[in-house]
C-alpha cells in the first residue's frame, strides 16, 4: 500500500476533550450539565440541585470503566460524557493499585513507583474515553478542583500557581491529552488604599462574575487549540460557540435582531 495515494486535506473538527478545574462550588458541574445531550459519571457526590442524567456513584474504578464500557456498546443518544471529578477519580485509581501491591496507602510503595503503577491505569480511562470521541461522537468534559502548587520556573524564581488537584504525573498526562484546559475562577479586581503614615493596602474587589481563563499565565494552568480570547465566560454554550468557529457576541445579537 502507497500511504501517499491516502493523504487528504481539509479541518478536522472532531468533538472536544476538555479539562475544567477550579475552586469548589464555583460552576465546574453546571458547565458539563449545559453541555449537548450530557451523562455524567460521577466519581464524587457533587450533582445535588442539578438535573442531568447520571450513572450511580463509584465506589470502585471498575464502576467506572463498566459505565465507559457501556456508553461504547449500547445505543444510546447521548453526546457528552462528564467525568466528575478527575480527583476523586484518582483515589479509585490508587485504591486499584494498593489493592493489587497488597499496601494500605500508595506512599507504602518505594520511590514514588505507586504513582508510576497508576499511569496504566489512567492511560485505560482516557483511551476509553477516546473511542467514545472517535467512534460514538461525544464531546469529553472533565472536571475537577484546583490546587496552588510551587512551580520551579527555571527562568524566574519558583512561584505558586493554580493547577488541577492531581498527582504531578497523572496531571500532565491529562492535560497533554486534553485539547483544552479551562481554569474556572471569579473575576477580580484589586484597589490600593492609602492609610496613615503612607502604609498601603492592597483590597480585592469582586462582582461574582465567573469566567474561563483559557491560556496559561503565571498565576494558572491552561491551554487551548481553538485559538480563544484569554477569558470567555463560565458557560459552555459560549465555548460551544467558539468550538463550532462561530462569535458568541456576533450569534447572540443576531438572534436580538
Amino acid at each position: 500500500m502507497k500511504l501517499m495515494k491516502h493523504i487528504t486535506r481539509g479541518v478536522s473538527s472532531p468533538p472536544r476533550r476538555v479539562l475544567v478545574y477550579g475552586t469548589h462550588g464555583i460552576g465546574k458541574t453546571t458547565f458539563g450539565a449545559m453541555s449537548q445531550r450530557p451523562v455524567f459519571i460521577q466519581t464524587e457526590d457533587g450533582l445535588a440541585g442539578v438535573e442531568t442524567d447520571r450513572f450511580p456513584l463509584a465506589s470502585r474504578l471498575g464502576e467506572v470503566t463498566a459505565a465507559l464500557a457501556e456508553l461504547r456498546a449500547e445505543q444510546h443518544d447521548y453526546r457528552t460524557v462528564v467525568l466528575d471529578s478527575l480527583d476523586w477519580l484518582e483515589r479509585l485509581i490508587h485504591s486499584e493499585v494498593c489493592q493489587k501491591r497488597s499496601v494500605e496507602s500508595i506512599e507504602d510503595i518505594g520511590y514514588g513507583k505507586g504513582y508510576v503503577f497508576a499511569l496504566p491505569l489512567w492511560r485505560e480511562v482516557l483511551n476509553t474515553l477516546d473511542a467514545l470521541r472517535n467512534e460514538r461522537d461525544m464531546e469529553v468534559i472533565l472536571v475537577a478542583h484546583a490546587q496552588i502548587e510551587k512551580f520551579a520556573n527555571p527562568e524566574t524564581e519558583t512561584y505558586d500557581r493554580y493547577a488541577p488537584r492531581l498527582q504531578k504525573l497523572a496531571s500532565a498526562l491529562v492535560q497533554e491529552w486534553c485539547d483544552e484546559v479551562l481554569f474556572a475562577t471569579y473575576r477580580v479586581h484589586t484597589r490600593t488604599a492609602i492609610e496613615g503614615f503612607d502604609r498601603k493596602r492592597v483590597q480585592a474587589i469582586g462582582t461574582g462574575e465567573r469566567v474561563l481563563r483559557t491560556s496559561e499565565r503565571p498565576a494558572h494552568v491552561a491551554k487551548n487549540r481553538l485559538a480563544l480570547p484569554d477569558e470567555i465566560a463560565l458557560d459552555h454554550r459560549v465555548f460551544a460557540a467558539y468550538a463550532r468557529g462561530e462569535n458568541p457576541q456576533e450569534v447572540a445579537e443576531t438572534q436580538q435582531l
